[in-house]
């Protein structure tokens, strides 16, 4: 029986990451991975039991760590504007640190992975959310209104400049950097937006 390596395990999940973001989950083999991380196809399986398990590891993986991430330092008992500014904050950095990571997020979103990646985390961190919304609404602080159209106006936003810093340029092709002077006047729009 061959033993775990964790620096070829670790090679594996980069490869495993880079293929799936770039050539997407349909391009994505077992084989093709073997031969990006340099390894025999038999190495993968010591690991992984077969290519749903090696997606589905990863993908759990990664939304804990996202999870944890965007819950540091923040309380859902938090003023509405204050907890919203950390929430932009812990999601801003994490997306940015972690592009490849985030991209393949996405991805998981829209695959059949979704249940099975999602359920292994989104327990704690809906009912967190849930009772800051709670809160907010409580207090007066944020209109009521259907989570879709929260998540619209609260986080879209932040995720659009997100985007436009990872392509490099926003519409028309104008040069585009992600800067905390441009989060905090999209901020405050969106803050705007969100009060009663």
């Amino acid at each position: 029986m061959r033993t775990r390596d964790e620096n070829k395990e670790q090679l594996v999940r980069q490869k495993a990451l880079e293929l799936i973001v770039y050539q997407g989950l349909e391009g994505f083999s077992m084989q093709k991975l073997a031969k990006a991380a340099a390894v025999s196809p038999a190495t993968l399986y010591i690991y992984y039991k077969d290519k749903e398990d090696l997606i589905t590891q990863i993908g759990i993986e990664i939304g804990k760590k996202f999870s944890a991430t965007i819950l540091q330092n923040f309380d859902p008992t938090l003023p509405f504007a204050e907890g919203l500014r950390i929430q932009w904050r812990n999601r801003a950095k994490y997306a940015i640190e972690n592009r490849l990571e985030t991209e393949f997020y996405q991805q998981m979103r829209s695959s059949s992975f979704r249940d099975k990646v999602m359920g292994s985390f989104m327990g704690e961190f809906k009912t967190v959310m849930g009772q800051f919304v709670h809160n907010s609404v409580q207090r007066g602080e944020l209109s009521p209104m259907p989570i879709e159209v929260f998540w619209s106006v609260a986080y879209a936003p932040l995720y659009n400049l997100i985007q436009f810093h990872n392509e490099g340029h926003s519409l028309g092709g104008k040069r585009f950097e992600f800067s905390e002077e441009t989060m905090n006047q999209t901020f405050e729009l969106v803050l705007k937006a969100l009060k009663p």
